[in-house]
């Protein structure tokens, strides 16, 4: 079954990059409904997560990790 996930990204973001490749890393990964969010399509988002992106947001239990991560500490929060 595939987890949920919710990127919360923005334009020119480097660091969002490199989150990507690390997510990309997880042996979770083929297990998982990545949807990408552009935090500047919406004020709310863009105060909550303007200066922290990226982060990732698990749906399922809205635990969140913010970046600097690795892959391992993604596979953990990722269990």
């Amino acid at each position: 079954s595939f987890m949920k996930i919710v990127f919360y990204t923005g334009p020119q973001c480097s660091l969002c990059d490199l989150a990507d490749i690390e997510l990309a890393n997880t042996q979770q990964f083929s297990s998982l409904n990545v949807e990408k969010v552009n935090i500047r399509n919406s004020t709310d988002l863009y105060h909550l997560y303007g200066a922290r992106i990226p982060v990732l947001k698990r749906e399922d239990n809205g635990a969140e990790i913010g970046w600097p991560f690795d892959t391992n500490a993604l596979e953990t929060f990722l269990q």
